[in-house]
């Protein structure tokens, strides 16, 4: 039996309309549909059908507006490469920023992990109460809307 190799393109969502410190109203499905669309419309009927067989969203984290997409290797260009031109989610008006294309959800979890602090230190100065600071530090490192279940004690 063969073996198929997949990628994992870790990706950040930003929205110029909406503030940082607010969560992104983003549905995976929406998302994955999306993606898929704009594919279609850059690499034709040939990439559609190139992504189609390997193609998910892992994880989409709304609050942090990272999302994980795993695609296999070879078609992942198709999808790393359309990345950039999207411009809306929905109704939503975005830009998408690829920051990491790992062979394993683990490692891309690791680099999640390791941008996610350094994203709670950053917004930590700014939040007044000590409530504040927990409900975002949960809402940072939640990693229970996944598919797969991943220890986060064993990544670090």
């Amino acid at each position: 039996m063969v073996r198929f190799k997949n990628r994992y393109i870790t990706v950040e969502i930003s929205s110029p309309l909406i503030p940082e410190n607010k969560p992104l109203s983003l549905k995976s499905k929406i998302f994955h549909e999306t993606v898929l669309e704009k594919i279609q419309q850059l690499h034709g009927d040939f990439g559609v059908a190139a992504v189609r067989s390997g193609f998910l969203t892992k994880y989409c984290n709304e609050n942090t507006r990272i999302a994980i997409l795993r695609a296999r290797h070879g078609p992942h260009k198709f999808v790393s490469s359309s990345l950039p031109f999207i411009t809306k989610i929905g109704k939503l008006d975005v830009s998408i920023r690829t920051l990491h294309v790992g062979a394993t959800l683990k490692h891309s979890f690791k680099f999640i992990l390791k941008h996610q602090r350094a994203y709670l230190d950053s917004m930590w100065s700014k939040l007044k109460t000590d409530e504040e600071r927990k409900n975002l530090e949960a809402a940072v490192m939640d990693f229970t809307k996944t598919d797969v279940t991943i220890n986060i004690e064993n990544i670090a």
